[in-house]
């Protein structure tokens, strides 16, 4: 499945139509599907909530239209592997602002080049000579009126995602885990907003790579631990240093448990949802059947709601994973 939205360079509304529409407005309802064929796969009763028809390809829409709607600043700076980046661009068009993205050198090149198709400028940086946050900062400097967006850690990109969460509570379905991947925590502290929000008693599992695993070694310790570089994990989206510290707040409490998953539960992941229920999802949307790959019995029995977060990759990737046995 592709997301018409990706490819198609959107046009910014004129003067006279810049006034932001409320969040249920601008947004995408998720789509839940049904997937037999992968449930009886994995043995496990699920269902797949989807975004990877949202605007842009992925969930992040939801906090970016959130966050930039309700800030008064016309330009705003932000870090992102990708899909925030895309998404802040998008809301910007949207809104009328400027926006400039300070992206890993190593990020998919159609996350790149959809930032500008959306009318965002890109900067690139070296992650091994410089961090992100440190780009950011010096941007910061050169351009004191722009707002600095973090792509998970503000309660306002939480309250976007808290969408998603309602949402889910609201299709009536019973459901015992909603699993999520997990990065630098702003979707499923976002989830675990908007499912206390509705009233609703779901347990909420994060879905995060081994190979980059500081929100489940937090976890353990009780207090926030970072990763020392970013994980190279193909899972591009949860290549943070640490979760947040908003996030932080809302997911040492909130959260059930997170499943650390190995690289090739991710990929056998991708290729289960593309064989078994026809949907493309990038590596890190593909985390949450990763993870009941990786812990099947830990789901067994229940009734479990698999957010797939977005379906931004290469194609080349993409055909690569596809590939392999």
């Amino acid at each position: 499945m592709t997301n018409m939205t990706d490819s198609t360079p959107q046009t910014p509304a004129g003067p006279a139509t810049l006034q932001p529409q409320k969040l249920e407005e601008a947004i995408r309802p998720t789509t839940m599907l049904e997937a037999p064929r992968l449930a009886a796969k994995v043995g496990v009763d699920l269902r797949l909530a989807t975004e990877t028809f949202q605007h842009t390809g992925s969930f992040k829409f939801r906090a970016a239209y959130n966050l930039v709607s309700k800030v008064a600043n016309s330009e705003i700076i932000a870090a992102s592997s990708g899909n925030f980046g895309q998404a802040v661009a998008f809301a910007c068009s949207l809104l009328g602002k400027k926006c400039t993205i300070v992206m890993p050198s190593t990020s998919a090149r159609v996350k790149m080049d959809s930032v500008r198709e959306y009318g965002g400028s890109v900067d690139l940086v070296d992650v091994r000579e410089k961090t992100r946050a440190a780009r950011v900062a010096e941007l910061a400097r050169e351009n004191p009126g722009a707002f600095i967006a973090s792509a998970y850690d503000d309660p306002l990109v939480i309250q976007g995602n808290a969408s998603l969460g309602r949402e889910i509570c609201a299709t009536g379905i019973d459901f015992d885990y909603v699993v999520a991947p997990i990065g630098g925590g702003g979707l499923s502290a976002g989830i675990i907003c908007g499912i206390r929000e509705s009233g609703k008693n779901i347990e909420v599992v994060g879905a995060e790579p081994l190979m980059g695993n500081d929100a489940a070694r937090s976890m353990r310790a009780g207090r926030l631990i970072k990763n020392d570089v970013e994980p190279a994990s193909i899972a591009d989206g949860a290549r943070t240093l640490s979760l947040g510290t908003h996030n932080w707040e809302i997911l040492s409490k909130g959260l059930s448990g997170i499943v650390e998953v190995p690289e090739e539960n991710i990929r056998h992941a991708v290729r289960l949802l593309f064989s078994l229920s026809n949907l493309k999802s990038e590596p890190t949307g593909a985390l949450s059947v990763g993870a009941v790959l990786s812990q099947p019995d830990r789901f067994r029995g229940k009734s479990v709601c698999c957010i797939i977060s977005g379906g931004n990759v290469d194609p080349e990737t993409y055909a690569k994973i596809l590939s392999e046995q």
